[in-house]
């Protein structure tokens, strides 16, 4: 696949992160709306009960700042997963939000976890290594990207804050990295110059051939065999009788 082909604008890349931030502030608004509280429908892990969280948990969240701190990351990692890998990007999601949410109901504490947090490292993870395992220069770059935004994320794999699911954000950075490993995504092949290529030899390079071995320039012998001389060509319309003719010479 051509890099023009495989980085193109589609929808997808507003439209996904748009439907999540609006699922996830809806969910919010119904709770404050009725006064209830959906943090039951979180993760609760090794209840059977608690299995619904690996869908539910998500779009759950427990304070505003809480949401706001989610909002932000998810729309803008689901925007770059649409964009850089389209053609893997719903595979990520679906398996990425059942595996991370499985490996929390394994080792998580006895609590409720809830919050779209665990999909954000889910993305952060994915598309830091896959962009390291590509070699891709532009998806490299990405991943250098997400470290400079996002670095900082990786303290809170571990328990450095209480009241923070930091078993969720654990479970979702393995998850992307496993994700990073086994989904094969389309990746564009780098063109090489010729002078990459393995079979490269310095003697049949004609730019190269200009210089002699103490590196100065040379003008090359002209072989006359190679001239080739310009026809000229005379492309001409007349009229004659009323009818238009042409003639070539």
């Amino acid at each position: 696949m051509s890099e023009m082909a495989h980085f193109k604008f589609s929808n997808n890349v507003v439209a996904v992160p748009l439907l999540a931030m609006i699922m996830i502030w809806a969910v919010y608004w119904v709770e404050l709306s009725l006064g209830v509280n959906f943090n039951e429908l979180g993760v609760m892990p090794r209840t059977l009960t608690g299995l619904r969280g690996i869908v539910f948990s998500p779009f759950i969240h427990g304070s505003q700042e809480h949401l706001y701190n989610n909002t932000i990351p998810l729309a803008i990692l689901l925007s770059a997963l649409m964009y850089f890998y389209r053609s893997v990007a719903w595979k990520v999601i679906f398996y990425g939000i059942l595996l991370s949410g499985f490996m929390t109901w394994v080792i998580g504490r006895t609590s409720y976890h809830i919050g779209a947090s665990g999909l954000i490292y889910v993305l952060a993870s994915f598309i830091f290594f896959k962009g390291i395992f590509s070699s891709y220069f532009r998806l490299v770059a990405l991943s250098l990207i997400v470290v400079f935004i996002y670095g900082s994320m990786l303290w809170y794999i571990f328990p450095v804050k209480e009241g923070m699911s930091w078993e969720g954000h654990l479970a979702g950075f393995i998850t992307g990295l496993f994700l990073a490993k086994v989904v094969k995504a389309h990746i564009p092949k780098t063109t090489k110059f010729d002078w990459e290529k393995d079979d490269y030899n310095e003697d049949d390079d004609l730019f190269l051939q200009h210089f002699d071995e103490n590196g100065n320039f040379r003008e090359l012998p002209k072989d006359d065999a190679e001239v080739n001389e310009e026809t000229l060509k005379i492309n001409y319309i007349y009229k004659d009788n009323g009818d238009n003719k042409s003639s070539e010479v």
